[in-house]
C-alpha cells in the first residue's frame, strides 16, 4: 500500500513516559516538558492520568498540572481516565479529550487494574456516556495486542474482539499497544488487517515499546498498512509498572527521524524535539539516552 503523505505523532511522554520514573519529579519540569513538545510542532500531548495517587504517585498532581498548562489553540491535551471519578475530576478542570484503557489479555487485565476484561468495560461504559454528553472527544488503548508477560502470545481476534467493544462503544480513535514490544513486523500486520476487519484505519493507531529492538520495523509495516497515527514517548521514557520485562515506548524523535527520510509530513520539527528528548533525559540522568539525542541533534545541525 502506498504510505500516509502525513502521519500524527501522539506523543505520551508526560503520562506513559513520566509515570514509570522512581522519582517523584516537580511540576515545573512537567510543565516545561510539555511546553517543550508543543514548541516542535506535537499538537498532540497525553498530558497526565486523573487515576488515584495511590496507584501512581507520579501524577497526584494531575488537576494541578492540566490548569496549569497554556491552552493554545490547536494543541491538544487528553488524559487518562480510569473510572468515573477520574472523569468527574477532569470535567472540574476543563479536560477537552480523554482515553479509556483495556487489555487483550485477561491475566494482565488482573493485574494492571484489578478487574476482568469484561469487567473493566462495563466500568468505562458509564465513563464514556458521560464523556459524550459533554462532548468530550474519546480515544481507548488496548494492551498486550501482540504479547502478555503473563499469557504468552495473544490471539488477534481476541484484540478485535475487545476494540470492536470500544470501537462501539463511542470511542473515536483506538490505540493497539505492544505493551512489552515483542511484536514483528509479520505479527503486526497481520493483527492491523484482523482489526480492520470491523475498525476503519483512520480509527487506529499504533503504540510500540521498544524492547527487543523492533518497534520502527513494526511502525514501518502500520504505515505500509495504512496506519496514520502513531504514539510516541520523546526520548523514549515509559514502561509499565504491571508488565514485566517492558522497556520503554518508542523514542518520537527516532520515529520523526524516519518519517522525515520517508518524506512523510508531521510538521514537528526534529532538532528542537530532539533538544527536548536530550534536556528531559539529563533532567532523569538518562545518560544512554541523552547520547542517542544528542547525536539527532548534531545531524541536524550539520545539515
Amino acid at each position: 500500500m502506498q504510505l500516509p503523505f502525513h502521519v500524527k505523532l501522539v506523543e505520551v511522554s508526560p503520562r506513559d513516559g513520566l509515570q514509570n520514573e522512581s522519582s517523584l519529579i516537580p511540576l515545573n519540569i512537567k510543565l516545561e516538558l510539555i511546553q517543550r513538545l508543543a514548541a516542535s510542532g506535537l499538537t498532540t500531548i497525553e498530558a497526565t492520568s486523573f487515576v488515584s495517587p495511590k496507584w501512581v504517585p507520579q501524577l497526584a498532581d494531575h488537576a494541578e498540572l492540566f490548569a496549569a498548562l497554556p491552552k493554545i489553540e490547536g494543541i491538544s491535551y487528553p488524559v487518562l481516565i480510569p473510572n468515573i471519578m477520574g472523569l468527574t475530576s477532569a470535567l472540574s478542570v476543563g479536560v477537552k479529550e480523554i482515553a479509556v484503557f483495556a487489555a487483550a489479555s485477561e491475566t494482565f487485565s488482573q493485574k494492571n487494574i484489578n478487574a476482568s476484561i469484561q469487567e473493566s468495560l462495563a466500568r468505562f461504559a458509564p465513563v464514556i456516556v458521560t464523556a459524550k454528553e459533554y462532548g468530550l472527544r474519546i480515544r481507548a488503548y488496548v494492551s498486550c495486542v501482540l504479547g502478555c508477560p503473563y499469557e504468552g502470545k495473544i490471539n488477534p481476534n481476541k484484540v478485535l474482539e475487545v476494540a470492536d467493544v470500544l470501537y462501539q462503544m463511542g470511542c473515536e480513535e483506538i490505540s493497539l499497544g505492544d505493551t512489552i514490544g515483542v511484536g514483528t513486523p509479520l505479527a503486526t500486520g497481520q493483527l492491523i488487517r484482523t482489526v480492520n476487519k470491523k475498525i476503519p484505519l483512520n480509527a487506529l493507531a499504533m503504540h510500540f515499546h521498544d524492547t527487543y529492538g523492533q518497534a520502527l520495523a513494526n511502525i514501518y509495516t502500520s504505515l505500509q498498512e495504512g496506519i496514520a497515527t502513531i504514539d510516541a514517548s520523546v526520548a523514549g521514557l515509559g514502561g509499565c509498572p504491571y508488565a514485566p520485562g517492558a522497556a520503554g515506548n518508542v523514542a518520537t524523535e527516532d520515529v520523526l527521524y524516519m518519517l522525515n527520510g520517508l518524506g512523510i509530513e508531521t510538521g514537528v520539527d526534529i532538532n528542537t524535539l530532539a533538544k527536548t528528548g536530550v534536556w528531559i533525559s539529563d533532567f532523569l540522568g538518562h545518560t544512554s539516552r541523552s547520547k542517542a539525542g544528542l547525536a539527532i541533534v548534531r545531524l541536524c545541525e550539520e545539515r
